[in-house]
């Protein structure tokens, strides 16, 4: 933890754990002293582990492992947090035509991205029929799975959702300033103490450790990027990762990232799900025409798209605004 006085006043305090498979790190300015601050940081990562337990499909006594083996037999009772979850991610399968699906979980059975498992199309084909957004009920307070086998994960939705609950933890503490992260995506509160811009780097999909661009953030925003090289791996010189075309078993192809700047994560993360699975030239339109939305796609072969609104807060040479550029060879 780190002062940014010497004496009274406000100071900034930094807490780091893991989550989710990633890591966590959340930064609040506050002037009520370390052991205040303290409980607040317990208190940030008590709501965040709280959601990972709540909904992972790894864990025995999450909700979701509890629908999961109720498929077929019978609904299963959830709470309004749960019932939201799985609204958002059935909301994404319309959207997506059925790309985004929740109930892809179906196919853990033979991908498996850290053995470097690639199945056989039979593999998938006898699979795919449990892959159905259109199977999942959700009516009166309860979710039920209609095929026996089927698996609903919402790992799609869950991790920019736990981003926003735990600014809000920050948030109603009367915290006026703090950044947090979980594993990539972001949730700025109030403006830095310094008076500086929130500076935000997105990775580079190709060159590990290194940042493709930076956006400048003032106030409270949302980040989210979703990319192929957060789990996958290439063999043979195709490159195969976790971010499945639920319509076809296969990882989805054309962007190698996507990153979305919105009010929340969450409604961020929306985005950069769509765009992954749309493709370089569909998901791009769909950053470019979405109201209150900016972002960028980076494609399979490097070239970068970004919104005409990005250009305000993003290092980006002037060639990677596709409608700017066009408006420019007008002129």
């Amino acid at each position: 933890m780190a002062l940014l006085t010497e004496r009274e006043g406000p100071a900034l305090y930094t807490t780091r754990f893991a989550l989710m498979g990633g890591r966590a790190v959340v930064r609040f300015v506050d002037v009520r002293g370390r052991a205040e601050a303290e409980a607040l940081a317990r208190a940030v990562e008590g709501e965040a582990l709280r959601i990972e337990a709540k909904f992972s499909r790894f864990r025995e006594t999450s909700v979701v492992s509890e629908i999961n083996r109720s498929a077929g037999r019978t609904p299963v009772a959830v709470d309004e947090e749960t019932d939201f979850l799985v609204g958002a991610a059935l909301d994404l399968f319309r959207e997506s035509g059925g790309r985004f699906d929740p109930t892809v979980g179906a196919l853990r059975m033979v991908w498996d991205w850290k053995s470097r498992r690639v199945p056989s199309q039979r593999e998938l084909d006898a699979l795919m029929p449990l892959v159905s957004g259109a199977s999942v009920s959700q009516r009166d307070g309860t979710v039920f799975l209609r095929k026996p086998g089927m698996e609903i994960d919402l790992g799609g939705v869950g991790k920019e959702s736990a981003v926003d609950r735990a600014a809000g933890v920050l948030r109603e503490a009367g915290v006026p300033s703090a950044i947090v992260e979980f594993a990539g995506d972001v949730r700025t509160v109030g403006s830095r103490g310094d008076g500086r811009l929130w500076r935000v780097g997105v990775a580079h999909p190709r060159r590990a450790g290194k940042v493709a661009f930076a956006l400048n953030l003032r106030g409270d925003a949302g980040v989210a990027t979703s990319g192929d090289y957060e789990r996958g791996f290439v063999r043979d010189g195709v490159r195969y990762h976790h971010i499945l075309d639920a319509t076809t078993g296969w990882p989805a192809h054309g962007v190698a990232s996507a990153t979305a700047v919105a009010k929340t994560a969450f409604e961020a993360g929306r985005f950069t799900t769509l765009a992954m699975l749309l493709g370089p030239d569909a998901g791009f339109d769909l950053l470019e025409t979405s109201p209150g939305v900016e972002g960028a796609v980076i494609t399979d072969s490097g070239e970068v798209r970004a919104t005409t609104g990005l250009a305000r807060f993003a290092s980006l040479p002037a060639g990677a605004f596709p409608v700017l550029e066009r408006l420019r060879r007008r002129a």
